[in-house]
C-alpha cells in the first residue's frame, strides 16, 4: 500500500480545510503547571538533541516484568533481598550523580533564552500545554473543517496531565507504552525536558530511573550495538547499574524523542526478536524490541512523534495515545506571557519601578488583544508562537543596545531553527529533503504570490495552486501528505474575520513576508525556461567533462579531430548559462529596491511600529465588519530579504537545508549598490527613512551600510517614535562612518535622557540638531551639556523648543555655553526657564565667544531678567539677536528694549511686532513661530499675548503720521486679527 494511503491524514484530495485535530482545544479542563519551567515552546527539539548527544550521564537501571502494551502484568515476587537491592540502587551515588548531570544538561537554556534575564531558568516557571487522551481511530479519521470555532468548542476527549500518562487506562489495565504526538511547535520536546527535570528534582516518584534517547542520534548509528553498550556509551555513570537491569525491581522509564526520524519495521521478517540486553543489534531493532516488550518487558516507554509517524508503531504495542493540543485556552496564553514578560532583570533597566511598570503595561495590552480573539489568539494556540511573540516584544521594548548579531530577521531565523533544526520532512523518502527547504519551495511560493498581489487571506484554490499543481510522482504526493499532517498548521491557520472562516492566513503576519523573502533569495522564483536551462546546464556540464577525457584519448589514436572541437562547443553552454543566470542576482536586487521604496507605502508607520500593532493591537474602537479594510502593507518583505543575506542568518539556514552561497550573497550586494543606494539618496519621509535605516541594520554588511550612510547628509526622523531599539539601530548604522551630518531632525520623537546617551556618538557629528517637543528635562540637559562640552562636538544649531528644561536644566545648558566652541544658534523657546533660568544663562554667556542667536521666547521672563540678558548680549563678541517675545515684559521694559540699536549696541532684541513707531522687520517671523507652535502652547495665554500685540500695534499706528507706515501697521493688524479669529473659532 502506498505511503499516501497509509498516512493518517488521508483526506479527500484537494481538501485543505479538513485536517487532523491537533489544536482542538477547549475552555474546559486543562493542565497548568507553574513550576520547573521548560524553555521556549520551540526551543526543545534542537536543544534536546544537543543535550542527548553531548551529555555523559549515568542512570540507574530497572526491570519490570510486563508483557504487551497495556496488558495485565504478573505480580513480581519480591524478597527481602530484592527490596534491599532496590533501596541500595535507588540511593546509590551513581543515581544521584546521574540526576545531577541530567538536571544540569536539561536545565541549561539555549542562547535565545538568555535575553529574558538571569532569573529565567528551567526551574522557575512553566505552563503545561493541554494534553488530551486519544486513540488511533481518532488520529486516522478525518476531522471537521479546521476553523477557530471548531478549535474552541468543547471536546469529547479527556484532558490528562503529564504525570498521569502512565496511570491505568479506562479498563483498569496498566499502561507501559505511551505515544505522545503533536504537530510542529506544540511543545513535545519541551514537555520531555520538563519530565526529565521533574524526575531529577524528585517530582516524578513513579520512576526511579529515566533514560532519554534521541531518535535522530539512533538513526545516524548503523553499527550493531547492544542495549547495555548503548546506555553506557551515552550515560557513562550507569556502568555499574546497567549489568543488573534485569535482576532489579527498579522502575525504569525510556524516553524516545522524535520517533519520526527512525524507520521501524515490526514484522518478524524485518526485525528479529531480541530479549538479551547484551546482544548487538541495529539501534532500530532495540527500539522495536523495547516496544514489543521482548527486551526489558517491565520498562515503561514514552515516545514523542509527529502525527504522520504515529502509525509506525502497531496499536497493539501502545497502551495510551496522547495528543499535545497546545494553549487552546487564552488563559493559558495569558499565563505564559505573564511569566515570560515579568521576569526580573529581563528589561535591562536599572530602575526596577520603571521596568516593572513597563512590563505590567505590556502584559495588560497583550491580554486585551487576546481577549478580542484576534488572529494572534489563533496563532498562540502553538506554544512556539507564544515564544516568538514574547521574543519579538522583548526585542521591541527592552533592547537598550543592539549587538551586531541581534536583528529581527535573526529572531525569525533562530525561531525556525529551534522548531525544525534541519529535520527531514519524511525519513522514509529517498530524497531526504529538509523540512525547511520544502517549506521554502511551497509555502514560500504562496507567501510570495500573496505579497505581490497584496493579499493575506488564501482560499483552498490558492493552496491547491501552490501545493498540488506540480504533483507528478508518488514521492511528491507522500511528502505533501506528511506536510499537511505535521507542518501545515504551523504556518497557516484559519482566518478569524467574519465571512472568511474557511480561508487561511499566515499564523504570524510577518512570517508571510519572511518566507516570501526566503523564496526569492534562495532563487526559487524561476521561469520555466530558467529551470530547464539550469537542469540542462548541469547535465551537459557533467557529461562533457567525462566525454572530453575519453575523446582526447581516442583522438590521439584516430584522426577524429572534429570531436574535441564539438565537445568544447558543448562546454560553452554551461558557461553561457552561468552568465545568464547571473541576471537573477540583478533581479533579486531590483525586487528588493522596488519593494523597499514603494511610494504608496511612504506615509505608513515604520515597520517596527507595524509589528508592535500586529501583536498588541490598535487601541481604540474596533473596525465595523462592513467597513472597507485598509490596503495590506508588506514593508518587512525587502527588509527580511536583506536580513537573510547576512552571514549569521545564512549559516543558520545552511543548518536547515537552505543553502545561500557566499558568492550569491556578494553578487546580490553588488547589484544592490546600483539600485538601493541610488534610491536611498532621494528625500524619504521620516517613517520610510527609519525603514531604510532598519534595512541597513538587518543587512549586516558594514561596507555596504557605510556607503549608503555617506550619501545621507540630512536625516529627518521627525514624529517617529524613537524607542530604545530605534535609537540603537540609528546609532549602530551611523557608526559605520565618521562623516559629519548636516542636519538631524528628531522633533517629537519621544526622546529621553537614555535615548540621548544611546545617540551620543551620532549627535557629536551633527551640525544642526533639532530636539523640539521631546519632553527633555533636566536629566536630558545634563546629557546635552556633556555633548556640547565634548572636544569633538560640531553642533552649530541646537533647537530645544517646547521641552520642560526648567531652572536646573538651564544651569546645565549655561555650563555648556561657557565651554562650547561650536554652537552658533540656540533656541530655548517655551522651555519653562523663568527668571532664575535666564539669570543662570546670563551669568555664563559672557564666557562664550561663538553664539550668534539666542531664543528665550515664551519663558515667563520679567523686565529684570530680560534686561539682564540683553546687557550681557551687548558686551558679547558675536551675539547679535535675542528673541524675547511672549514674555511678561511691561511697557517700561518694552521702551528700554526698543531703545537698542544694532549699529550702537551690537544686538537686536525681538520682543514685539513693533519697533518704536515702525513695524518690526521680524513681525512675520514672530507670527510664524506662534502659528507653528500653537498646538503645543496654552491657547488662552497665546490669545492674551496676541491681544497685547494688537493693542501695541494700534497704539504705535496712532503715533505715526507716515501713511506708508500706517499701511504696514494695518497689514500686520489684519494678520493678528485673523489669527485671533481662528483661535476663537478653534480652527487654528
Amino acid at each position: 500500500m502506498s505511503r499516501a494511503m497509509q498516512c493518517q491524514s488521508c483526506l479527500p484530495w484537494g481538501s485543505w480545510a479538513r485536517l487532523p485535530r491537533c489544536l482542538a482545544g477547549s475552555r474546559g479542563t486543562r493542565s497548568v503547571s507553574v513550576r520547573a519551567a521548560a524553555g521556549p515552546g520551540p526551543a526543545g527539539r534542537c536543544f534536546l538533541r544537543k543535550i542527548l548527544r553531548s551529555s555523559s550521564v549515568s542512570l540507574p537501571r530497572g526491570c519490570v516484568r510486563y508483557q504487551g502494551g497495556s496488558q495485565n502484568s504478573a505480580q513480581p515476587g519480591s524478597s527481602r533481598h530484592g527490596q534491599s537491592q532496590l533501596r541500595n540502587v535507588a540511593s546509590s551515588a551513581a543515581i544521584k550523580k546521574h540526576q545531577k548531570s541530567l538536571s544540569a544538561w536539561f536545565s541549561h537554556q539555549p542562547n535565545e533564552e538568555r535575553q529574558f534575564g538571569p532569573s529565567f531558568s528551567l526551574d522557575a516557571v512553566h505552563v503545561d500545554p493541554v494534553i488530551r487522551e486519544s486513540s488511533l481511530e481518532e488520529i486516522l479519521k478525518p476531522s471537521p473543517d479546521l476553523t477557530i470555532q471548531n478549535q474552541l468548542q468543547q471536546p469529547s476527549r479527556r484532558a490528562i496531565s503529564l504525570h498521569s500518562l502512565f496511570d491505568v487506562d479506562a479498563c483498569g489495565r496498566p499502561v507501559k507504552n505511551v505515544v505522545l504526538y503533536g504537530t510542529v511547535g506544540t511543545g513535545k520536546s519541551t514537555l520531555i525536558k520538563k519530565m526529565v527535570v521533574d524526575w531529577c528534582h524528585g517530582r516524578l516518584p513513579r520512576f526511579e530511573l529515566v533514560i532519554p534517547f534521541s531518535c535522530e542520534d539512533l538513526s545516524h548509528s548503523h553499527a550493531h550495538v547492544s542495549l547495555r553498550r548503548l546506555i553506557t556509551k551515552k550515560y557513562q555513570h550507569l556502568r555499574d547499574v546497567v549489568p543488573v537491569l534485569e535482576a532489579s525491581n527498579l522502575e525504569v522509564l525510556f524516553i524516545l524523542n522524535g520517533l519520526e526520524r527512525l524507520n521501524l519495521d515490526f514484522r518478524l521478517a524485518g526485525t528479529e526478536l531480541c530479549c538479551d540486553p547484551s546482544e548487538p543489534v541495529p539501534p532500530s531493532a532495540i527500539v522495536v524490541n523495547l516496544l514489543r516488550k521482548y527486551l526489558l518487558p517491565e520498562a515503561s516507554i514514552i515516545v514523542t512523534t509527529r502525527p504522520s509517524a504515529v502509525h509506525r508503531i502497531p496499536a497493539k504495542y501502545v497502551g495510551r495515545y496522547a495528543e499535545i493540543c497546545g494553549f487552546s485556552d487564552t488563559n493559558l496564553q495569558k499565563l505564559y506571557f505573564q511569566m515570560r514578560l515579568s521576569q526580573p532583570g529581563c528589561t535591562g533597566e536599572q530602575s526596577q519601578d520603571r521596568s516593572s511598570a513597563e512590563q505590567e503595561n505590556l502584559v495588560e495590552m497583550l491580554s486585551r488583544n487576546l481577549e478580542r480573539h484576534n488572529q494572534i489568539t489563533a496563532a498562540c494556540f502553538l506554544p512556539s508562537y507564544c515564544w516568538l511573540v514574547c521574543t519579538t516584544l522583548h526585542f521591541l521594548y527592552f533592547t537598550r543596545t543592539v549587538p551586531p548579531s541581534q536583528t529581527l530577521t535573526g529572531i525569525y531565523t533562530s525561531f525556525l531553527r529551534l522548531n525544525f533544526s534541519g529535520e527531514v520532512l519524511d525519513s522514509t523518502d529517498p530524497t531526504h529533503i529538509s523540512m525547511m527547504k520544502y517549506v521554502a519551495k511551497t509555502v514560500g511560493k504562496l507567501a510570495y504570490e500573496g505579497v505581490m498581489s497584496r493579499k493575506t487571506c488564501f482560499s483552498e484554490e490558492d493552496l491547491q495552486q501552490c501545493f498540488e499543481v506540480e504533483m507528478k510522482t508518488e514521492s511528491e504526493l507522500n511528502l505533501l501528505e506528511v506536510f499537511r499532517s505535521d507542518v501545515f498548521r504551523f504556518f497557516l491557520s484559519p482566518c478569524v474575520q467574519p465571512g472568511k472562516e474557511h480561508t487561511f492566513v499566515f499564523t504570524i503576519p510577518a512570517m508571510q513576508e519572511y518566507l516570501a523573502a526566503l523564496y526569492v533569495v534562495l532563487g526559487e522564483k524561476k521561469t520555466l525556461a530558467q529551470r530547464v536551462g539550469q537542469e540542462l546546464s548541469e547535465v551537459i556540464g557533467k557529461v562533457s567533462e567525462d566525454v572530453a577525457v575519453v575523446v582526447n584519448i581516442i583522438s590521439k589514436v584516430l584522426p577524429l579531430r572534429f570531436l574535441p572541437v564539438l565537445f568544447n562547443l558543448l562546454k560553452i553552454f554551461p558557461r553561457y548559462f552561468s552568465r545568464v543566470s547571473g541576471k537573477d542576482k540583478d533581479a533579486i536586487a531590483h525586487t528588493m529596491a522596488e519593494e523597499l521604496f514603494k511610494e504608496e507605502d511612504y506615509y505608513n508607520d515604520d515597520v517596527l511600529d507595524q509589528i508592535n500593532s500586529s501583536i498588541l493591537g490598535v487601541e481604540g474602537p474596533m473596525r465595523h465588519p462592513d467597513e472597507a479594510p485598509d490596503d495590506e502593507v508588506f514593508e518587512l518583505f525587502p527588509i527580511f530579504m536583506g536580513g537573510i543575506l547576512s552571514r549569521r542568518n545564512r549559516a543558520i539556514l545552511e543548518q536547515l537545508g537552505c543553502s545561500i552561497k557566499n558568492l550569491a550573497a556578494f553578487e546580490i550586494a553588488k547589484a544592490m549598490k546600483k539600485t538601493v543606494i541610488r534610491k536611498g539618496r532621494r528625500g524619504l519621509p521620516p517613517s520610510e527613512l527609519m525603514d531604510y535605516l532598519f534595512f541597513l541594520h538587518e543587512f549586516q554588511n558594514e561596507r555596504f551600510t557605510a556607503e549608503a550612510v555617506r550619501s545621507l547628509r540630512a536625516v529627518n526622523l521627525s514624529s517617529v517614535k524613537m524607542t530604545p531599539l530605534k535609537c540603537s539601530v540609528l546609532a549602530s548604522v551611523m557608526s559605520t562612518t565618521c562623516h559629519e551630518v548636516e542636519e538631524l531632525n528628531l522633533t517629537s520623537c519621544n526622546l529621553d535622557s537614555s535615548s540621548l546617551r544611546t545617540l551620543f556618538p551620532v549627535l557629536l557629528r551633527c551640525k544642526a540638531l533639532h530636539l523640539q517637543l521631546n519632553s527633555l528635562g533636566s536629566d536630558a540637559c545634563k546629557e546635552i551639556r556633556d555633548l556640547l562640552l565634548h572636544d569633538k562636538c560640531v553642533v552649530s544649531r541646537l533647537r530645544l523648543a517646547n521641552n520642560p528644561v526648567g531652572e536646573q536644566g538651564a544651569r546645565y545648558l549655561a555650563e555648556a555655553l561657557a565651554g562650547n566652541r561650536s554652537l552658533a544658534q540656540l533656541s530655548l523657546l517655551h522651555t519653562a526657564l523663568g527668571d532664575a533660568g535666564a539669570e543662570a544663562i546670563a551669568q555664563h554667556l559672557a564666557q562664550n565667544q561663538h553664539l550668534r542667536e539666542l531664543n528665550l521666547g515664551y519663558n515667563s521672563l520679567t523686565d529684570a531678567a530680560a534686561l539682564r540678558v540683553v546687557e550681557v548680549a551687548k558686551r558679547h563678541e558675536a551675539l547679535d539677536k535675542v528673541h524675547l517675545y511672549f514674555n511678561d515684559i511691561s511697557e517700561d521694559g518694552k521702551r528700554a528694549l526698543d531703545s537698542l540699536r544694532m549699529d550702537r549696541d551690537g544686538v537686536r532684541a525681538l520682543v514685539f511686532l513693533t519697533a518704536g513707531t515702525d513695524v518690526s522687520d521680524y513681525w512675520s517671523h514672530i507670527l510664524n513661530v506662534v502659528q507653528r507652535n500653537l498646538p503645543f502652547w496654552d491657547r488662552e495665554r497665546v490669545r492674551q499675548h496676541l491681544a497685547l500685540l494688537l493693542q501695541d500695534l494700534e497704539s504705535s499706528r496712532s503715533q505715526t503720521a507716515n501713511p506708508w507706515r500706517k499701511a504696514k501697521f494695518l497689514r500686520v493688524e489684519s494678520e493678528v486679527k485673523k489669527m485671533l479669529g481662528k483661535l476663537q473659532d478653534g480652527t487654528l
